[in-house]
């Protein structure tokens, strides 16, 4: 990530902290005899766009990520279901509080991310009471990069009438750790953005199931 020229609590996973698990085991193992969570993820995908298609495609990827985060070359109805998660989770986000339930928006920018082979910059707009007002992808870069203009988020958040950021941006190569750009682009926004009065809460990192939070490890 390239730059050209109240107190966020990142732990409190209030709205469905994530779980780690093998792909073959269902999400609510406590409850895999009732329901839905008897079927096995392939059965699942099945009821939704047919035993031969699920089939077919399942067997190509061999997991539910290979799947939903093929975006545009999915099956219609992953595309389909994919955003309606992404928008029922873009509800929840808007409905809690940004301080109390960072997950929310942890799981939001994961699936938004999901499957993307370029880096991009979003920023997500909070009002004085830490609301979410919008989330919107700013700048779209390359495998490796991506150029933010600080003067270009300053128009947004202020078209926004935003009171405080939370940036986000993408790692394809699967690794979480901010390079040295990335911190200096945190800190050239910060600079910028306190000249009108808004503050960056936080800068997460997203890189496939992972997520780092530049507040949670205290470097913003």
């Amino acid at each position: 990530m390239n730059t050209q020229n109240n107190s966020y609590n990142p732990t409190n996973n209030t709205v469905g902290a994530a779980h780690t698990r093998s792909s073959n085991v269902p999400v609510m193992v406590e409850q895999k005899h009732y329901g839905m969570g008897r079927f096995s993820d392939k059965e699942l995908l099945g009821k939704l766009i047919g035993v031969c298609e699920a089939d077919k495609v399942y067997s190509a990827g061999g997991s539910l990520a290979y799947v939903f985060a093929a975006k545009e070359t999915a099956p219609e109805m992953c595309q389909v279901a994919r955003e309606l998660l992404t928008r029922w989770l873009a509800e929840e986000m808007r409905q809690g509080d940004s301080l109390n339930s960072p997950q929310a928006v942890k799981d939001f920018l994961t699936l938004h991310f999901a499957g993307q082979e370029f880096e991009s910059f979003v920023a997500i707009y909070l009002d004085a009471q830490h609301q979410v007002i919008a989330a919107e992808v700013l700048f779209q870069g390359t495998l490796t990069q991506t150029s933010v203009y600080p003067r270009e988020v300053v128009k947004a958040a202020l078209k926004h009438n935003s009171a405080a950021l939370i940036i986000a941006h993408n790692h394809p190569s699967g690794i979480a750790e901010p390079s040295q750009s990335d911190r200096m682009l945190t800190d050239a926004l910060k600079q910028a953005l306190a000249l009108v009065d808004v503050r960056v809460l936080d800068h997460l990192i997203i890189a496939g199931n992972k997520t780092l939070s530049f507040a949670e490890r205290g470097i913003i």
